[in-house]
């Protein structure tokens, strides 16, 4: 790639983060705003509407290739782009309509009564569902190899039920409807890998490889983000009902996974989560107003992952430089350093090749 100079260490890193094996340190998202950009930049008009600043691909590739030529991708980050038509396309795939908004894209419902609905199945005449493969493919053929372009938020199961119907009504559907509710999430599965294998077969590397949206995760093979963020609204029992085996068919498909366990009130599905075999490792959103993934008060949840076998991913955003520091060295102390993967927010060069050079010497 023409902005990461190390690309080749940087993958069989992370091959080996996801088999957690050694690299002699963590693994590290480190980015670095550049005194001065590398190349002229391009000039770029900001987006009129919503819905143009996630549509407007050529604007896209203009501002990704701009964040390039002012960053440095240092450790295991690399530069990418992000197209996604909010969290979980699938949903507009299937039927809904996006409402675009400056700060994220909502589903309309579009479900009132299942057995009305009718069956759900892939419609390759789908307006989303065209739109959004063409927007991938063109960015590809737009990025010619300088930087990744990610496979997009489709996501998955009860997430996008639960959009396409509304989160109060299929509440009701989980406890009046429970065996249809579990006919539906099967079809999901089956719909998911229609839109995601042509997705990866867009953006992959002449191996297979690709790179997954928003998470700054790439794998040698069909990697993903896997979700149920509806859990916050389900008891345990009930997630092991719906979702886990949904989840375990959807990691077992895939190579590797990374699933994003959304806020404090899903905590509770940790062990049916680890349960799941195939699922390699585990990301920690706290949610809002919450301290980040790096404080202690999260380490019960760390430590059952770490029983578990499987990966860790930990943003560390809090305070400044010397917060994430010290959240990093409590970490690796507690968790050693196989298997885990520290990302930080952009910084000054001079704080990256320091955090480098730290993590070589004392995070080993």
């Amino acid at each position: 790639m023409k902005f990461k100079e190390n690309w080749d260490e940087t993958r069989k890193r992370f091959e080996a983060w996801w088999n957690r094996s050694k690299i002699g340190r963590p693994m590290l998202r480190i980015v670095a705003k550049r005194k001065k950009p590398v190349e002229e930049l391009e000039p770029v008009d900001g987006p009129r509407t919503p819905k143009e600043m996630y549509l407007d691909v050529e604007r896209r590739v203009k501002e990704i290739r701009n964040y390039c030529r002012t960053h440095i991708f240092l450790a295991e980050s690399y530069p990418s782009l992000d197209l996604n038509i909010g969290p979980g396309s699938m949903a507009t795939y299937l039927g809904s309509e996006p409402i675009f908004a400056w700060d994220t894209v909502w589903y309309k419902e579009c479900v009132h009564d299942w057995e009305e609905f009718g069956e759900l199945r892939f419609d390759s005449d789908n307006f989303w569902w065209n739109t959004h493969l063409e927007l991938i493919q063109k960015a590809q053929d737009l990025a010619q190899g300088d930087f990744l372009v990610n496979i997009p938020d489709i996501i998955e199961n009860l997430d996008i039920l639960s959009a396409m119907r509304g989160p109060f009504a299929f509440c009701y559907d989980l406890i009046d409807r429970p065996e249809l509710v579990k006919e539906l999430v099967e079809r999901i599965d089956q719909l998911y890998f229609q839109y995601y294998d042509p997705m990866h077969h867009a953006v992959r590397n002449e191996k297979g490889g690709s790179s997954y949206t928003a998470f700054h995760i790439w794998g040698p093979g069909k990697t993903a983000k896997v979700q149920c963020d509806f859990a916050a609204m389900m008891s345990p029992k009930q997630f092991r009902e719906f979702a886990q085996p949904s989840l375990t068919r959807q990691c077992e498909a895939l190579d590797y996974s990374l699933f994003h366990l959304d806020g404090p009130d899903c905590v509770r599905h940790v062990d049916a989560l680890m349960e799941i075999e195939a699922l390699d490792a585990l990301q920690f959103e706290p949610g809002a107003g919450k301290p980040d993934g790096g404080n202690e008060v999260w380490y019960p949840i760390y430590e059952k992952v770490r029983a578990a076998g499987k990966s860790l991913w930990v943003y560390l955003r809090d305070g400044g430089y010397d917060d994430w520091v010290r959240s990093a060295d409590r970490l690796v102390n507690r968790f050693g350093s196989d298997g885990l993967y520290l990302l930080f927010p952009d910084m000054e060069e001079e704080q990256a090749y320091r955090l480098i050079d730290r993590a070589e010497k004392y995070w080993s």
